[in-house]
């Protein structure tokens, strides 16, 4: 029998435990076969695979070739399409990703120059919270997804794409919205322009704003 191992399962059919040769098996990556004349079951280790989404990798040197910080550059512009800033708040501001994951995958900014989270005050840290949440709102209103990611990379290591400047990222998801042509093909299909992105982000964002200010 070509099993590593063997799984003795309880009443309710979960795994209780797993009994190997000095190894310990991750039960999450098992595919188990039941053997009719035994509650023991044996146990194939199924090898994880790897897709390399290859295209990360300009997204992450691109700010190499450039000089200066492309948040602290758009800062300098006025706002538009072209900076694609749409919100500026009292420490932080809003920015769409100029290679989006998603339509209408925006960033949460801070004024301050820094790399890391607990390098910014405690004000700072809020408004990122509170602008943060207004553009789940936002963006609900905007293009009805029916999920979001929500996260903060420190670190190239951490696949920072601008890793000296934090910023803290809010993409729509929905169901099926992952396909193979980011990974074989190099490519992320994106239904709708950057230009239009920014000009229903940045109007409903404005909107939002006069209903909490009245």
């Amino acid at each position: 029998m070509d099993a590593v191992g063997a799984i003795r399962i309880s009443k309710d059919h979960h795994f209780s435990r797993i009994l190997t040769r000095k190894k310990t098996v991750n039960i999450n990556r098992i595919q188990p076969i039941k053997h009719p004349s035994s509650r023991l079951i044996s146990a194939k280790i199924v090898p994880m695979q790897h897709i390399y989404s290859t295209w990360r990798s300009e997204y992450i040197g691109r700010d190499r070739e450039n000089e200066g910080c492309a948040f602290c550059l758009a800062l300098k512009e006025q706002d538009s399409p072209r900076n694609l800033i749409f919100h500026r708040g009292e420490t932080c501001f809003g920015i769409l990703n100029l290679y989006p994951y998603t339509s209408g995958h925006l960033m949460v900014v801070p004024f301050e120059h820094q790399p890391t989270l607990d390098a910014l005050d405690c004000g700072t840290r809020a408004e990122m919270m509170e602008l943060a949440a207004a553009a789940l709102q936002v963006l609900r209103e905007v293009y009805r997804p029916q999920g979001f990611n929500m996260g903060i990379n420190i670190g190239e290591a951490a696949g920072a794409g601008i890793a000296e400047h934090i910023h803290l990222h809010v993409v729509p998801r929905w169901d099926g919205d992952t396909n193979f042509m980011s990974a074989l093909g190099q490519t992320r299909v994106i239904p709708e322009a950057l230009e239009e992105t920014y000009r229903r982000v940045y109007e409903a964002w404005n909107a939002h704003l006069r209903n909490e200010n009245p």
